[in-house]
């Protein structure tokens, strides 16, 4: 028979506590890249970085910029990069017909219901004083559009629809939103569509007018998405992850743009002077970051009309929309506030 003497029974307890303990203390926060391009809209993201709200929440995020909305799905889908944001858009929608292998999960933006609006569709001063003051005297005219295909298409077909136009009435010229200034200048555009801080700098320039703000109200504009395999493996990290950015996003939406520490986040990740942010309008969410899908499909059956989809009917979004892991994050958000 054999005797435990109370330090032999110390000493096992000791050992195998820290046994035990040992996973748990070498366990590290679940490393996270999210793409991001320097603009507003992604400043929910500058925020929950800095301020600390990831880490709060134990997931370990480094922000990485990207050059678009095509590339962020591509990184993802090849397993790249884990997490990015990326608009809506026919490109997005042909490719979760073929099966993209990326998980959707929750808003990255959509456009508010009131004016200023964040992206407007502008008219150049030349053109002003020329004589073009309504949609209407747009026809047959040079109108740019940042690609074909995206939310910028289907804004500026928005905004054309107010004086009675479609896009086969104008002239369309496909350009990045920073390349319309010069156009306006050297009258190489009549109007275009723009989105903030350019359309800001465009009228702060003496260069543009707005000319429509309400054709895309409530407008969803893009999504917060991961690669499906990391999806699948760390459910409980991306609920951590949408549990930090729902909390950095609601502190922007009700009122933290008036927050200098919270412009000096932003205008180090965009390069945007303070003064400048504080004078632009700005994207939105839903409080709980839901999708709303009826505007989604609006914008799928717009990009059939032109033509840009590969498929019949409606794809299926609920295939790759996890909505269970927002209805977490927002519990767990509940849960420590």
């Amino acid at each position: 028979m054999t005797t435990i003497t109370r330090r032999t029974f110390v000493a096992a307890t000791l050992i195998g506590g820290l046994a035990a303990a040992a996973p748990v203390l070498a366990q590290k926060p679940v490393q996270i890249e999210f793409l991001y391009s320097p603009f507003a809209d992604y400043a929910p993201y500058f925020v929950a970085e800095d301020k600390g709200y990831f880490d709060d929440f134990g997931v370990d995020v480094t922000l990485a910029p990207k050059s678009g909305t095509a590339e962020t799905i591509q990184m993802l889908a090849a397993g790249n990069s884990e997490a990015g944001a990326a608009t809506w858009g026919a490109g997005l929608f042909n490719s979760i017909q073929r099966g993209a292998t990326v998980t959707i999960v929750a808003t990255m933006a959509r456009m508010p219901d009131t004016v200023p609006s964040p992206s407007p569709f502008m008219v150049s001063q030349q053109a002003w004083d020329n004589g073009i003051r309504s949609v209407a005297d747009l026809k047959g005219k040079r109108v740019g559009i940042p690609g074909p295909g995206g939310f910028g298409l289907y804004s500026v077909a928005k905004a054309l629809e107010k004086g009675g136009l479609t896009l086969d009435d104008i002239e369309p010229v496909f350009l990045p939103p920073p390349a319309t200034a010069a156009a306006f200048a050297n009258g190489g555009l009549e109007a275009g569509w723009s989105i903030e801080p350019f359309a800001y700098q465009l009228e702060k320039q003496g260069l543009g007018r707005r000319l429509v703000e309400d054709h895309t109200f409530g407008t969803e504009l893009g999504f917060i998405a991961f690669n499906n395999e990391f999806a699948q493996k760390n459910e409980d990290a991306i609920v951590r992850f949408l549990a930090a950015y729902l909390k950095a996003a609601r502190e922007l939406d009700s009122g933290g743009w008036k927050d200098e520490a919270i412009l000096d986040i932003v205008a180090k990740y965009t390069g945007a002077e303070k003064d400048l942010l504080r004078n632009i309008s700005y994207t939105v969410r839903s409080e709980d970051g839901a999708i709303d899908l009826d505007s989604v499909r609006e914008q799928e059956a717009f990009f059939r009309q032109q033509g840009n989809l590969e498929y019949d009917g409606q794809v299926d979004i609920d295939k790759v929309y996890r909505k269970d892991l927002l209805e977490r994050a927002n519990a767990l958000l509940a849960e420590k506030s």
